[in-house]
């Protein structure tokens, strides 16, 4: 699989971009004990929203994501674990990463029903090599965290990364995998990279942009596993699955196996989504690529994912994140008009089901124009939709800014006393989301920087 492109969706918020191997599934790329500021918040339950598309819909998302790579190579066989999974983890992990695997472990058993436990010693099916983020960028010099099948450390795959034994299109099943995580990032870079390489590890290797509410998406909106990826995975380990089965083996079990465990889907309308061009995704690639290219550029990638997306009729999420895209561009030299794409990608979010997170991206990028012109009021209502969203996403980093913005929205509105008590109930939060404390007290001076009472 090709690496993840990590998009920057989120207002400042750390991004990352891709693997320079096409064929490695990837996430592109502290001490949280000792700290002055309050401590560290975290999510205690998940509250994953069911899928949002028909079972005529989820059979062809299956069946793409389940039989390709990123990078457009087939795989000839559905591959998987067949014996219960074991998973150990290994290296220097951070003090987060058992709870949260704990925790995903848990929801992989309720939800999609996948028998995966903690091996108590010795070798395991899974191995989670929690490493420096520099041990991975010798390897994969633009990766945060990948994941290699028939290996156990990155010493190992370094050795045999070319060779037959780590090349996913001839494997025929899973018996072994690994899994390479940092262990010098934030909590959620490094629960997010999990949940990702975890799923992956498990079941697709492909991503789709066309999926709204899945985390096999480039466009890395969201980075929990959702409802609709726990379903996929639930499909993928039925008993009427098994590995070495073909495309057209998988395709002909699949409408028993979705009316069994999701009848509900038996019931919606198909929405026969289009396959999304590959220009498209190269435009949306560069027009997000950073100072790495140039403005003109990005612009102009944007202005094609733009034309792209009018002319294949879209009127869903892949056209609202075109706009977006040409936001992101132009922020900088021309804010007001940044702010009118942002405002038509809304406006397709809102047509498009299950883009709430999408829309609460948009939301911060927003509500942060309106603080800087000093309307706090607008800054509010602006906001005020999406703290939700990014709690029941469990997205700290997301809620931390929406957060930081309140607080500086009611100090525009002369409410010091509460724009105060709102700041510290981000800090929490800031500190799963970004990181160290450096990286917190940045990020509180990026948003009040904001503010025109206090300026620049």
């Amino acid at each position: 699989m090709r690496g993840r492109i990590f998009l920057p969706l989120v207002l400042l918020l750390n991004a990352c971009v891709p693997a320079s191997n096409p064929d490695v599934a990837t996430r592109a790329a502290l001490d949280t004990s000792a700290s002055s500021l309050p401590p560290m918040k975290s999510f205690a339950t998940s509250l994953p929203e069911a899928p949002v598309r028909s079972n005529n819909d989820l059979a062809l998302d299956f069946i793409e994501l389940s039989f390709q790579m990123e990078s457009g190579r087939s795989l000839p066989v559905l591959t998987r674990f067949e014996t219960p999974i074991s998973l150990r983890v290994a290296g220097s992990p951070p003090p987060t990463l058992l709870p949260d695997l704990r925790k995903l472990m848990a929801r992989l058993r309720s939800e999609a029903k996948i028998d995966i436990r903690e091996a108590r010693s010795g070798d395991a099916n899974i191995t989670i090599q929690a490493v420096s983020r520099e041990d991975i960028r010798r390897v994969l010099p633009q990766a945060a965290c990948f994941v290699a099948p028939n290996v156990t450390t990155i010493d190992e795959y370094r050795s045999a990364r070319r060779q037959a034994k780590t090349n996913w299109t001839l494997l025929k099943t899973r018996e072994k995998i690994a899994i390479f995580l940092p262990n010098d990032a934030s909590p959620q870079e490094v629960r997010d990279c999990l949940h990702e390489e975890l799923a992956q590890a498990l079941g697709p290797l492909n991503d789709l942009y066309r999926l709204p509410d899945s985390v096999f998406n480039d466009d890395n909106v969201h980075t929990v596993l959702t409802g609709f990826d726990m379903l996929i995975l639930r499909a993928y380990y039925d008993p009427a699955l098994r590995s070495g089965m073909t495309r057209g083996q998988v395709a002909a079990a699949l409408p028993a196996i979705l009316a069994r465990i999701n009848p509900r889907g038996a019931q919606a309308r198909a929405r026969f989504a289009t396959r999304t061009p590959t220009e498209w995704s190269k435009a949306i690639q560069t027009a997000l690529g950073g100072r790495s290219v140039s403005f003109a550029r990005r612009q102009a990638a944007a202005q094609e994912a733009i034309r792209i997306a009018g002319a294949m009729g879209w009127q869903d999420h892949r056209r609202a994140f075109a706009h977006y895209a040409m936001g992101r561009v132009m922020q900088a030299s021309d804010a007001e008009m940044a702010q009118k794409h942002y405002l038509i990608a809304d406006r397709y979010y809102a047509m498009s089901p299950g883009t709430r997170l999408h829309r609460a991206y948009v939301a911060t990028q927003v509500a942060a124009y309106a603080i800087t012109k000093g309307d706090g009021n607008r800054a509010l209502r602006l906001i005020a939709p999406h703290v939700d969203t990014a709690i029941q996403s469990e997205n700290a980093a997301l809620l931390a800014t929406l957060l930081l913005l309140r607080a500086e929205a009611l100090e525009l509105e002369n409410r010091p006393t509460e724009a105060s008590g709102v700041r510290l109930d981000s800090v929490g939060w800031a500190r799963y989301g970004f990181g160290p404390d450096w990286a917190v007290r940045a990020k509180l001076r990026e948003i009040a920087s904001l503010n025109p009472l206090k300026g620049s």
